[in-house]
């Protein structure tokens, strides 16, 4: 009798265990998982410079639904680079700081325009709010005639992947003292009420059903220059392909 007991107790024994480590192994899975969620979303690239709104300059939030990009850069300009990008995202900082002076060279010559779509999959994947607040800011700064400077700042400024700093509005309203003329009681009211957020969720969904998988996605004329591991893309080997179609 008592080593039946004897029995029973380890057999019940054994079966917690091994329901802990299948526990554990699943846990394990999903971290894993999350990872490389997190991973395609830093590294994979095929995009364009847009972050769906309406081009610079117009405010209102009609455009909600439709998710239009933010366009920077001469209407009938020969070159469109499409962006889509993340201000949280790592890999898209390393791209806006290799290529922001030739990007900005270009548009300001009519050879180029950029459309930026702002998407928020480092939230997604790491928690927090900074990817959706940073963009909603960045609108808030199309409004008022300031998206490329304030675009940039945010950039020049990004936090550690892990660290949302861009959650805070104080810091967002902080930064934008670095752009000449952006700080007003307009700008505050709209970065404070969330007043894209909308806006910048239908962008983000809207860049999930496209074939690119992560930011940032950086294309010209509708054609991936960056993902393209064998023949990298450089600023010079950019600015020839741009000045090549006039």
């Amino acid at each position: 009798m008592s080593q039946r007991n004897s029995e029973g107790k380890q057999t019940a024994r054994e079966r917690l265990r091994a329901e802990q480590q299948r526990e554990k192994a699943a846990a394990k899975r999903r971290r894993t998982m999350k990872v490389s969620g997190i991973v395609v979303g830093v590294l994979v690239v095929a995009g364009a410079v847009g972050v769906t709104v309406a081009s610079q300059g117009n405010g209102g939030g009609g455009d909600v639904q439709s998710a239009k990009p933010i366009t920077v850069g001469k209407a009938g300009a020969a070159s469109k680079l499409t962006v889509y990008e993340d201000f949280r995202c790592p890999a898209c900082g390393q791209f806006e700081n290799q290529y922001r002076g030739t990007v900005r060279q270009l548009e300001k010559a009519g050879k180029l325009k950029a459309e930026y779509h702002l998407v928020t999959l480092i939230d997604q994947n790491m928690g927090g709010s900074g990817s959706t607040k940073s963009a909603n800011a960045a609108v808030c700064a199309r409004d008022e005639g300031k998206f490329s400077q304030y675009h940039d700042v945010l950039f020049q400024s990004q936090p550690e992947e892990q660290d949302d700093a861009f959650g805070s509005n104080e810091r967002l309203l902080d930064l934008a003292g670095k752009v000449d003329g952006l700080s007003s009681p307009a700008f505050e009211k709209c970065v404070r009420s969330g007043k894209y957020e909308k806006w910048v969720k239908a962008s983000n969904e809207a860049f999930t059903k496209t074939k690119h998988r992560g930011t940032p996605t950086i294309l010209l004329d509708g054609k991936d220059v960056y993902g393209n591991q064998s023949d990298p893309l450089t600023p010079d080997k950019l600015k020839k392909k741009v000045e090549a179609r006039g």
